[in-house]
Parts: C-alpha cells; structure tokens; sequence
C-alpha cells in the first residue's frame, strides 16, 4: 500500500542518515548495550602522505605521477585526497615539489574567515559541515602548504605563542604546525608535542619534512635518479621510483637548505649519567593520566585494545574513570586470540570489571596464516616477530574499522620505557638495563611502533599510544635505573615494570581501586603468545611445511644480506621480496640474534643466549625463551 511504501522510504531514510552520521562522525556509535563509543572533543583525521621534492618531471607528469602513487596508501586515508604542485624556481623549466595526501576524514565546522568575507549570501557558515581539515593545508598568504599525518596534542597552546592572530581556516589540530614554521622556521618540529610525519613545501624552493620524536608516525625517504627527494608514510609509494629508501629517522628534520638530516629530538636520558631522579609514584601516576587525557582529542568513536595484560588494562582502566568523571559513555574494548587463549580469558575478566562495552573476536590459526601476505604487504618488514604480533593486531583492526570505530588507543611503549620484557631479569646492573631501555626505545620504529601503525591504518583505524607520550617518557627514563631493576622476593621491585604497577597500586580519588591485584600484578605476556601459544606454533609448523630442507640449505645464496635462520624467517622473507625485491627495500629492515625481544647488545647479559648466536641461531623471541623467569599464561586469573 501507499502508507506501507512511505514508511520503507522513511525507513531507508532513517539508515542512510544514521549510517552518513556514523561514517562522520556526527553521532555516537551504538554497540550494542545502551553504552556507547563516545567521541571527544576535537577534529583529527588520520592519514597518509606523499611528497617529493626538486623533481625534473614537468607539471602535468608529476601531477600524474603523485595521484598515481598516492593510490598505494588509500588504505590509511579513504575519505579524501589533495595535491599541491609548487616550482622550485620562478622560470620555465624549473624543478618541482609536490605534495599528496589521503585523509582519514573526521567532520568538523568549516570557519574560514576568508571564505565568510567573501561569500556574501546568508550561508550560515558556522554550522557548515565540510572536511575542514582536508589537506594540505595552507599558510594564511598560501604560500607554504603542509600534508601532515599526526595529532599535535599542544595545538592551542602553540596557536596562542603565534604572532599572527589570523584566525585558522580549518579546526585541524595540525594547522598550527604551518603557522608555527613561518614564524620560527626549522625549529617548530622540536616544539611540537604529538605523533606526527610532514612535508611542508612553498615558494622559491622552500622545503622541510619531519617525524615525531620515537617514529610512532611511519615515515620513509628515498631518492630518485633525477636527484629529487621523496617523503611517504609507508616504503611501497616510492620503491619503484627511487633508487635508495630508507626509514626516515625518528627525531630528525630535513631541510633545503642543507639538503640533509638534522637531528632535533636529544634528549638528556640518552645518556645514563642523567637518569638519577628518586622514585615519585605519584608524579608518575599524574604524568601518565594526563598522557590518556590529552589522547582523547578526537570526534570520531573510539575504542581500547584490550589484551588483559597490566598496559592495554591501565589504559582501558584511565579511560573509563575519565569518561565517568566527564559524564560520557564508556568506551568499547576489543580483543582478539584462538579460542580460550589467555588474552581473550584476561581481556574478558578486565571488561567485565571495567563496565565495558567489550568485543571479543576469535581466529584461528588457518586464518592467520591466510592473513601473513597481505600483513608482510602492509607492514613492509620480514621481522619475525613484528609479523606473528601484527597478523592479530592487522585481522583485529579490520573487525573494529568495520564497526564503525576509527580511533584505538593502544598500549604500546611500556616495556621499551620500563624493562618489561622478561629478558630485563636478565639484565647484571642498573646502568644496563637503562642502556638497553634506550636502545630499545630509539629501535622502536622498526618493530612495535611500526606494527601499531601500519597494521591499523591498513584499514583506516588509527592507534594512538599514550605510554610513548613525550612528557611521560622523559619523566621515566630519568628515573634512577635501580627502581627498575627486578629482583624476585624483593618487597620492591619484585617484577617486571613495578613502579608502575604500583603507582597505581592504590585509590582513585572516589576510593575506587585502579585494578584488581590480580590483573595489575600479572606478569608479562608477549601479545604472539597471549593471543595464543598455537599462533606461534602454527605458524612454525606451517613455514616447515612450506620450506624444504633442500631450500633451506641454501639461504644464503637465496637471501645473502640478513639470511633468515630458521624456516619461519625464510619463509616470511620470500613473501616479503615478492612484494618488494628491490635491495634497497630489503635494506630497510634490521637483523641480528634476539632472544625474547631483545636488543643483540642484551644477549650478552647470559651465556647460553651468547653461545647460542655464535653458533647461528635466530634467536627464540618468545617470552617463552626467558627460562627460570616466564610463567605460564595458561594461568589465568
């Protein structure tokens, strides 16, 4: 009938509404409850970049050539692209920059002071939603354009220094970082507080490109034959347009001027001599509160990973008393292992206690394997154990993208500040442990950080991790080394990471606890081991299979730069030189022996482990492998 027709369209009406509010960010995500994955405050949108500078190609090619290469990195920005094209030199024939950007777009309220003066109809443009913070963006004279992937969490702070009171054209957290370089030129990177990677690119052959100081952001450079530089967020944009690729280094800025890398972020921690501050659980507590709170700028949903574990628990825990406090809904919570695996049992009892919304999502070990080509693609490495953490973490992101949700935080960063890797037992005196807690944190852009971002943003979520929060981890690495050493018995220090759990071994200011002792006690569990130990196992078995001995007697004429030790290494080596066989692509990535994550320095700290990488061994980076210290995470709470 005609009634029953206007309500199917009423009803269409209504879904194709809710489901433009969502992908928007115009509304709460519903999950499920009642509760709800609440948006914060502030605009963001992440993303992914491309630059290049000084290239010889003519205006229409390059173009061509950015929009072409622009398409490898959709997947981190699906909801919008923007180019920019400036000569080096005001001539015919000059060289050419460039700017690309794909944009992981959150809807804000367009307040262009220019475009209100010029538009002199009754738009009202307060209430204008666009993608105001479509990039790149533009200095007020628009003659420096910035295409940034980052969160600066210090924007207004900064906006207020600035002596341009020009009101901003977008409400982009990263607007102010083209400001800030028009007035204070190559220092502004050091003055930013966030997780970020650049190019800024204006007249008469202006050029700049920067990555945030431990490379929580993804960031490769690489040069053409033509002479020409190049900036991306990820190695697959440029591996077939550059002759050499590296990592862009955390910390460092590149400039025109000097046509070279300048290191800005050196920190007084690099050097033990400086970490002597006494143990101050509460300043730690406070310091790492505020880490959270700053990290919940967004306006999109949101969510927590949540492994159960002591660092996805306390962030979990933070977020929750903070939305209480705040009056908003609780955050989701995700996890994902095999069937009964101990992360899943942990994540659920935490959840539960929390007051979350949680979602937990199962694998099998057939669908990881499956899932390795397209994750070796993603993450551009053949690291073994950056692969077997990020094939759960890449088929999680996909689960929690297609609820709607594009934001995550995650708890990245604490074992790399704090010796929470269980071969830190091992570690003989305190001056050690902080050295190998400094190699481990400057190292962190190949493995963990590099895993957080690319397995995400593989599918357009973005991870932020607060224990990596400039602030906080100054706070910590400057900290006598002895309060972290672990002694087991002791009444301090007793296990991996204590100064942490117990500066929030105690109430809240409502009286409520932080977490139970069960979970802030538990020992740490790798997340490939947590999600499962048969992951791990499986995947062995499967590389096995897969590469015969014949094969591999022959590695090291098959792969002579970082020959693969074992099967599995072997195995993830060949999908990854399918993908990228150039040499200098394979050059990108770090060898050497490890044992349960560590540094090939650390291996010194016991015999065995030395006498096992004389002989050639690949090292075991199972926390398994840590023997007399790991207990088995099949004990659940």
């Amino acid at each position: 009938t005609c009634s029953m027709r206007i309500c199917h369209g009423a009803l269409a009406l209504a879904i194709a509404c809710a489901l433009v509010a969502s992908a928007h960010g115009l509304g709460r995500l519903e999950l499920g409850s009642g509760r709800q994955c609440t948006p914060a405050m502030r605009l963001k949108g992440g993303c992914g970049f491309l630059s290049v500078y000084g290239s010889t190609m003519d205006h229409h090619s390059l173009r061509m050539k950015i929009l072409e290469l622009s398409r490898t990195i959709r997947h981190r920005g699906p909801d919008g692209s923007g180019i920019h094209m400036v000569p080096l030199e005001d001539k015919a024939g000059s060289r050419i920059s460039a700017l690309g950007h794909e944009r992981l777009a959150i809807v804000g309220v367009m307040d262009d002071p220019q475009t209100k003066k010029d538009d002199k109809s009754d738009q009202n443009h307060a209430k204008l939603h666009s993608l105001s913070g479509n990039q790149p963006l533009y200095s007020h004279d628009r003659k420096l354009a910035l295409a940034i992937n980052g969160e600066i969490y210090n924007h207004e702070a900064l906006e207020a220094t600035l002596k341009d009171k020009t009101g901003f054209r977008t409400k982009s957290d990263c607007e102010v970082v083209v400001h800030m370089y028009k007035e204070i030129g190559e220092d502004v990177a050091s003055h930013l507080d966030g997780d970020f990677a650049f190019a800024l690119a204006g007249d008469n052959g202006e050029f700049y490109a920067a990555r945030d100081p431990i490379g929580v952001a993804s960031m490769y450079m690489g040069w053409g034959a033509d002479g020409s530089v190049w900036f991306a967020s990820e190695m697959k944009t440029l591996q077939n347009d550059c002759k050499k690729i590296t990592q862009f280094p955390p910390g460092h800025y590149w400039s025109h001027k000097t046509k070279s890398l300048h290191q800005y972020y050196k920190p007084k921690w690099f050097d033990v001599s400086t970490a002597t501050e006494a143990l101050n659980l509460q300043v730690i507590r406070d310091s790492f509160i505020a880490a959270i709170d700053k990290r919940l700028m967004t306006d999109v949903p949101y969510g927590v990973l949540l492994s159960g574990g002591l660092d996805s628990s306390l962030v979990a825990s933070l977020v929750v008393k903070m939305c209480d406090k705040a009056g908003k809904p609780r955050p989701a919570t995700f996890s994902i292992g095999l069937h009964n695996s101990p992360d899943l049992q942990n994540a659920r009892t935490v959840a539960n206690m929390l007051g979350t919304e949680h979602h937990e999502f199962h694998f099998t070990v057939q669908e990881g394997i499956d899932a390795v080509q397209d994750v070796i693609y993603h993450l551009e490495t053949y690291d073994v154990t950056t692969i077997r953490a990020g094939t759960p973490l890449f088929i999680l992101a996909r689960k929690i993208k297609a609820m709607g949700v594009k934001m995550v935080l995650s708890g990245e960063g604490a074992d790399e500040e704090l010796g929470g890797y269980l071969y830190f037992h091992k570690a003989p005196n305190p001056t050690e442990f902080h050295e190998e807690c400094v190699r481990k944190l400057q190292d962190l852009y190949k493995y963990d950080c590099l895993r957080a971002n690319k397995a995400t943003m593989a599918w357009g979520l973005e991870a932020r991790v607060p224990f990596l929060d400039k602030a906080f981890m100054d706070l910590v690495m400057h900290i006598d080394p002895k309060h972290k050493m672990i002694t087991k018995g002791a009444k301090e220090g007793f296990i991996e990471k204590w100064l942490l759990r117990e500066a929030f071994n105690c109430k809240d200011e409502n009286g409520d606890i932080y977490l139970p002792q069960e979970v802030l006690f538990r020992q740490k569990e790798q997340f490939s081991d947590g999600v499962g130990y048969d992951w791990i196992d499986g995947l062995k078995a499967h590389a096995n299979s897969v590469v015969d001995d014949t094969m591999f007697a022959f590695r090291e004429h098959r792969f002579p730069y970082n020959t693969p030790q074992s099967k599995e290494a072997y195995y993830v080596r060949d999908i990854f030189e399918n993908n990228y066989p150039q040499q200098t692509c394979i050059e990108t990535v770090s060898g050497g022996f490890s044992v349960a994550c560590s540094t090939a320095k650390a291996v010194e700290w016991d015999e065995e482990w030395k006498a096992a990488a004389l002989s050639g061994s690949s090292g075991d980076q199972s926390g398994r492998a840590v023997k007399g210290v790991h207990d088995s995470a099949t004990k659940c709470f």
